[in-house]
Formats: C-alpha cells, structure tokens, sequence
C-alpha cells in the first residue's frame, strides 16, 4: 500500500445498502478534505463489510469515483477474500488496491489454470 500512515481511514462496516452510498461518498470526501495538506488517499477499513454482493462493489466504485472527483483516491484495507475475488472478477480490484490476487495466478504451490486438465471418464454424457 503506497498510502502513508497519516492518510484518513473511512472504516465501513455491515452490509451495504444502495441507499448508503451517498453518505459513504460524503464520508470520504469529507476525509480527503479533512487529510494534512489534503493527502491523495483515503484508506477504506472494509474488514466489517458483511456482504460480498455486487451492491457493495458498486458502493465501493462510486466512492472511488466521488475520491477522485476530489482529487484523491480510496485504497481498501482487509477485504475477506470473497470480496477480493468479487472485485478481482469485476476488474475492480487493481483501481481499488483491495489487494487481491489477480484472477488466474496460482498460488505458491499450486498448479495454474494452464496447467490443469479434466479427466474425462468413459460413461460420462456429452454435454
């Protein structure tokens, strides 16, 4: 994470709600307004957040998006890693920085998607 240990944290807990995304935007405008010197980051505490659908991706987009109408950016702290999946699949995670492993490499000690064959076995039905 490139943000310093003075940027603003915005923690955002629960599940989260269409409705919520206004005052999720204002929290995070108001915490790059409030930075020193107007710091570029808002570190966002995601680590609460309790649902992984897309409602929240979208939230958590428009509050990227309200960050860099301010002239800064939000990075998220501690996604569950079904959210960084989430993220990952919607090609979210990178302009996040939520952090998670880019779809399709392999985790130390395990094969990559390249390198995995399904077996097929007599008897099985076409599809």
């Amino acid at each position: 994470m490139a943000a310093s240990s003075s940027s603003p944290v915005v923690v955002v807990a629960g599940p989260i709600r269409p409705g919520d995304v206004p005052q999720l935007c204002d929290r995070v405008r108001a915490a790059l307004r409030s930075a020193p010197g107007g710091g570029p980051t808002v570190i966002c505490d995601v680590s609460g957040v309790t649902g992984t659908d897309l409602t929240t991706v979208d939230a958590l987009a428009r509050m990227q998006l309200a960050a860099r109408r301010a002239g800064g950016r939000i990075r998220l702290r501690d996604p569950s890693p079904r959210l960084a999946l989430l993220l990952t699949l919607a090609g979210l995670a990178e302009a996040l920085g939520s952090g998670g492993q880019p779809l399709g490499e392999a985790e130390q000690g395990e094969p990559s998607l390249a390198e995995i064959q399904e077996a097929v076995e007599t008897g099985d039905p076409a599809v």
